[in-house]
């Protein structure tokens, strides 16, 4: 065979974007919660590992051939991941306009993007933990901010890529194991 990878990965893979886009969407713009995103890295990724070769079917064949079937299907689930945190961390930090209900004190006056996301920083109290960690004005703030966001991202993609490989080695563990010549009949 010359694929890389099963049909049975590929097809997990995309089974592993939904479920990417499902995490991301539910505990980041819906319930946002973003530790559960990282929480669940790990199960995601064991489970998209294990279920690319339970729908490759590996029964037999090399370690090898099962372990990149996980680690495919894993890695395109955290990268999916990652992009996503990405994408939605960029569009709340360059459309913020510096809106705030009336009761918290009105708009915040600054420039839209990177600016106002400075200035709500500063207003939560969090100037001394800026200064500490080098921040003078938004252009440091966002060097910072998307050091950490990178930071985070990555750390989700390589906790998934990492669970879709562990996946996979419980799946040759465990895997149904093929059935010998008329072991089927003799059980009837």
């Amino acid at each position: 065979m010359s694929r890389l990878v099963d049909r049975g990965a590929i097809t997990a893979a995309y089974v592993g974007i939904g479920m990417a886009v499902t995490i991301v969407v539910s505990f980041l713009l819906i319930i946002p919660i973003e530790w559960v995103i990282w929480i669940l890295a790990l199960p995601s990724g064991l489970l998209i590992g294990y279920y690319a070769n339970q729908r490759s079917d590996r029964r037999a064949g090399p370690w090898g051939r099962i372990l990149v079937n996980g680690l495919f299907a894993g890695a395109v689930t955290g990268l999916t991941a990652a992009a996503l945190l990405l994408a939605a961390k960029a569009l709340f930090f360059y459309a913020d306009n510096g809106y705030r209900d009336p009761g918290q004190g009105g708009q915040l006056s600054c420039a839209v993007g990177a600016s106002c996301v400075y200035e709500r920083y500063l207003d939560a109290g969090r100037g001394p933990d800026l200064v500490a960690a080098g921040v003078s004005d938004a252009a440091s703030f966002t060097e910072l901010y998307w050091g950490e966001q990178l930071g985070s991202a990555g750390t989700v993609a390589a906790l998934t890529g990492l669970g879709g490989l562990a996946g996979a080695g419980l799946y040759g563990v465990f895997r149904p194991k093929p059935a010998a010549p008329g072991t089927v009949a003799a059980a009837r």
